[in-house]
């Protein structure tokens, strides 16, 4: 196991490298230029030519592209042209959001979705079966954008049971101690600040959390179906084992192996920045900055955030992979 993840993060130098390339080549392809973009209405040639100078964008590309790369190694992106803080330190300010935000949604995915999918396999051909996929089926085509605005306008705007933007009350004193807000109250035991960044989660969470769901629900019935009709699952029924035995051992636990292939990618995709649900519920995370970013060519940002979470998401595949072999060890690697 201990060589099959060595050689997974070997293989990652050569994604990312190809992916810093890709990334270098695309933002240095759009219109304007990161002088443009940083001095905005005060670009005259002259200021454009010293801030190109300064930040050495009249080099050969190869030669901003190998000092991009320097730097990016040691996690240093530059500053954004938009704050003027450390892009860096812009990141680890707005990933703890994200991170929240990414782990309610995906609790309510699977703590939904789970049961539901094994519900649905049990009952295959019965109206809960074939009420999980019809609503399987409207969870991964409704867009995000529009069920946010839905839950916001109904939740937050008519009913008024749950905040409808932010991240927590600007009301409340809180102590930001990591930046990820339930768990900076329940350290400093305010619990009114916990409890109000808690319920901020709610809205976009489910909002976000509604396509994994769907495909959870999915694969979860897919594979207890393909398990229940296995020999050794026919075996231990014949052998009178008790229920919750052969549920517990030999179908959930051997349907679990697809399942959580689809929990990693779903969790690195939502970690890769909720842009339409962050934008809609004006949620401070890693999307809302990225769409923040774009708008206003900050090229700094853009190539600091996205080379990082490409890390995240690569890193995440590889607990995936990892997790194979805890879940069945008929496919560790050695």
């Amino acid at each position: 196991m201990l060589r099959f993840i060595v050689r997974r993060l070997l293989q990652l130098i050569p994604i990312l490298l190809g992916l810093s390339i890709l990334l270098f080549a695309w933002l240095r392809a759009l219109p304007g230029g990161p002088a443009l973009a940083a001095l905005g209405e005060r670009a005259t040639p002259q200021r454009i030519a010293e801030y190109n100078e300064a930040f050495g964008l009249n080099e050969p590309v190869y030669v901003q592209y190998l000092k991009f790369l320097g730097r990016a190694v040691q996690l240093d992106f530059g500053t954004s042209a938009r704050t003027g803080q450390s892009v860096t330190s812009e990141f680890f300010l707005r990933f703890p959001g994200t991170i929240e935000l990414t782990l309610f949604a995906m609790a309510f995915a699977i703590g939904v979705g789970i049961p539901l999918g094994y519900l649905a396999a049990k009952k295959h051909g019965g109206f809960v079966d074939n009420a999980s996929v019809i609503g399987s089926l409207l969870g991964v085509t409704i867009p995000v954008f529009f069920l946010a605005y839905l839950l916001r306008l109904v939740f937050a705007v008519e009913l008024g049971w749950l905040p409808g933007s932010g991240r927590q009350d600007v009301r409340i004193d809180a102590t930001h101690i990591t930046n990820f807000y339930v768990l900076d109250g329940l350290l400093t035991r305010e619990w009114d600040a916990a409890w109000d960044a808690l319920t901020h989660l709610v809205l976009p969470g489910i909002a976000l959390g509604t396509i994994p769901l769907a495909i959870i629900v999915r694969i979860t019935r897919a594979a207890v179906l393909d398990v229940v009709n296995e020999d050794y699952v026919r075996t231990a029924n014949a052998k009178g084992l008790a229920t919750t035995t052969v549920r517990n051992r030999h179908v959930v636990r051997n349907a679990l192996l697809p399942v959580s292939t689809t929990i990693g990618l779903q969790t690195g995709l939502l970690l890769s920045g909720a842009v339409l649900t962050e934008t809609v519920f004006a949620f401070g995370g890693v999307g809302s900055a990225l769409r923040q970013a774009i708008s206003d060519r900050d090229y700094a940002l853009l190539q600091g955030f996205i080379l990082i979470l490409a890390v995240v998401y690569v890193l995440v595949n590889l607990l995936v992979d990892v997790s194979y072999g805890l879940l069945d060890p008929r496919v560790r690697t050695r």
